[in-house]
């Protein structure tokens, strides 16, 4: 009896505590003209669709607009807390984790019973769960799959939710870190994971050698594979605006020489690091082609649901000072990904 009513009490505070607490709504802001005249620049060197979550209607819900940040328009619906969207390889359809109580904070992803994973066309039609209790979820394997967390565990599925099967076994393969963003290479041999809760560490797991290898010194997370090989990149907190990222090539079995400093094996790793006080970069994603970066990034705060980040776009290989700031509101945004059209 007691422990079923301090449960109860447990769940009310949690309704209630979802009920006052909120993201900003914000409002939209003005670009400079150094910022309108990057986004004229723009238009035609870029082609495909953007997803990204966004508080700027209340609660956070998937947003849609073209690569060139033009025809920005919402495709998720509810009351929901909505957010990491990716895109399915053929561009179709858009997979995003939602919370199960209205307002749910992205600090509460360590917790899947407070999470399902979604998916909607990319129109905005055919919403509906896939995978209950579950966070993190992204494609695999060209679509066909998708990977997602359960607390310390990976999972695998069918591209439709089905066939589920654990991939990764935390407490006895990861140190009993909670798994977070998971992220397969193209090869299907490698995972990139970052960890979290009692076990603070980003790094790959062998799926055939089932061994686990911390890559980051010092910190780090969101780590992810560009497109084709074993070739990383990631968020470390060093950098003009407290972060910067990085990129860095691994071996066949996913580990790398010693770390010194901001060198792997001789080779600077800095990778990009914004100009100016809106240098917080977080939420990197590669375009499928390799040409292009998508990220957040903010001028003052760290929350990833709460603070005003913003969307950028980076032509690959280009300086840095180049890249184009995509959305302007003073809201929360978030997790942007990007599909582009092949030629």
């Amino acid at each position: 009896m007691h422990r079923f009513h301090g449960m109860a009490i447990w769940i009310a505070a949690l309704v209630a505590s979802s009920a006052l607490a909120g993201p900003p709504m914000g409002k939209p802001v003005e670009p400079t003209p150094a910022e309108s005249q990057a986004l004229m620049a723009l238009k035609g060197k870029v082609h495909g669709v953007i997803a990204w979550s966004t508080s700027r209607e209340g609660n956070h819900k998937i947003w849609l607009m073209n690569a060139d940040g033009t025809n920005p328009h919402r495709i998720s619906s509810g009351t929901k807390t909505d957010w990491y969207p990716k895109i399915s390889p053929d561009g179709k359809h858009v997979l995003f984790t939602r919370s199960k109580l209205d307002w749910q904070s992205e600090t509460d992803a360590n917790y899947p019973e407070r999470w399902d994973t979604w998916i909607v066309g990319i129109d905005g039609t055919g919403e509906k769960m896939l995978v209950p209790h579950s966070t993190w979820a992204t494609w695999a394997e060209g679509g066909k799959s998708i990977l997602f967390a359960r607390g310390v565990d990976i999972w695998k599925a069918n591209s439709d939710g089905s066939q589920e099967q654990k991939l990764v076994d935390g407490e006895k393969e990861l140190k009993g870190g909670i798994a977070q963003n998971p992220h397969l290479s193209e090869d299907g041999k490698l995972l990139a994971i970052t960890l979290r809760g009692k076990q603070r560490e980003v790094g790959t797991f062998n799926l055939q050698t089932r061994k686990w290898f911390a890559s980051a010194e010092g910190g780090g997370c969101q780590m992810a594979f560009f497109p084709g090989g074993h070739k990383v990149y990631r968020v470390n907190p060093t950098g003009n605006g407290g972060t910067e990222l990085y990129a860095y090539d691994l071996s066949a079995e996913g580990t790398h020489a010693p770390q010194s400093g901001t060198t792997i094996g001789g080779k600077d790793i800095r990778w990009i690091d914004l100009p100016g006080r809106r240098s917080h970069e977080y939420f990197p994603q590669v375009s499928p082609d390799g040409k292009w970066l998508v990220w957040c990034a903010t001028d003052r705060g760290h929350d990833h649901d709460i603070v005003d980040y913003e969307v950028h776009l980076w032509r690959i290989g280009t300086p840095a000072d180049q890249a184009t700031r995509l959305t302007f509101h003073s809201g929360n945004d978030r997790w942007p990904d990007i599909h582009v059209e092949r030629p």
